[in-house]
């Protein structure tokens, strides 16, 4: 299974003018659905076209605009999911839905063919009701409830895709991987 978590570039209140959000960052990291062994993190930087990175946004993901600059192009990032990754033909699960409809819109947006299976799984929705929490809650906040500390930096996706993937495992282990199935 791929976990995946997206930085993308954003603004205190609005874009500015002819500026849109987009992805900036692909977080992978991949999740045994056997031993619920958590694989290693990877992180795809890509160079935004329509927008450029704020203030904000830099101290919200660490990511600069120079830094992005050397990333790929969204088509080359999706290109190198379905090649390194075999992105079309597995499961595939976020920190909510968040992700997924990014990734559709941008796909859309930019006439770039969509790189993952239609399999996907809200992490965040599973996690909830495997530890039958009232009310939804951030990957942070999960984190502390299953008292396993945050790894790396949040808000980076790599880091962020590799906790997610710490928590699948945990439900994994607490509910088999029928949970995982779609």
């Amino acid at each position: 299974m791929l976990i995946v978590d997206i930085e993308a570039t954003c603004w205190e209140g609005n874009p500015p003018s002819g500026q849109e959000s987009e992805i900036i960052e692909i977080g992978i990291c991949t999740l045994s659905l056997e031993s619920g062994e958590v694989g290693e993190k990877h992180s795809i930087l890509v160079r935004p076209q329509r927008s450029t990175v704020s203030e904000f946004c830099t101290k919200l993901t660490t990511l600069t605009q120079e830094q992005v600059d050397k990333g790929v192009s969204f088509e080359t990032a999706c290109q190198i999911l379905r090649d390194q990754f075999d992105s079309a033909n597995r499961v595939w699960g976020s920190w909510g839905d968040y992700d997924r409809k990014m990734f559709v819109a941008q796909c859309h947006s930019f006439q770039v063919e969509y790189p993952f299976s239609k399999n996907h799984i809200n992490i965040k929705k599973l996690f909830r009701k495997t530890f039958h929490e009232k009310k939804p809650m951030g990957m942070a906040q999960a984190l502390s409830r299953l008292e396993l500390p945050l790894t790396g930096t949040h808000h980076r996706g790599d880091d962020d895709a590799y906790n997610i993937a710490r928590i699948a495992s945990v439900i994994l282990q607490q509910r088999g991987r029928e949970m995982f199935r779609v």
